[in-house]
């Protein structure tokens, strides 16, 4: 499972990815959780809200944090 958090680093991308590997732990899984900080690279995923996730590059989240809940189920979905 690849696992990238889209975003310039700020605050609300930093909790992102934090709730992300909370959500992983939660699970039982350890991939590597990746930062995208060229906006160039946030832009070919069509992407124009951050932070967002991507999940086997696939956006699963796009302009929100959403709960560690949430994001277990997301998480959980996708593999």
């Amino acid at each position: 499972m690849q696992i990238k958090v889209l975003g310039s680093g700020c605050a609300n991308c930093t909790r992102l990815e934090s709730r992300t590997i909370e959500a992983l732990e939660a699970l039982g899984m350890s991939p590597t959780v990746e930062k995208v900080t060229d906006f160039g690279a946030i832009a070919s995923y069509g992407v124009m809200s951050t932070p967002a996730l991507v999940v086997d590059d696939v956006v699963v989240v796009t302009g929100r944090v959403p709960s560690v809940d949430e994001l277990r189920t997301l998480l959980r979905v996708s593999v």
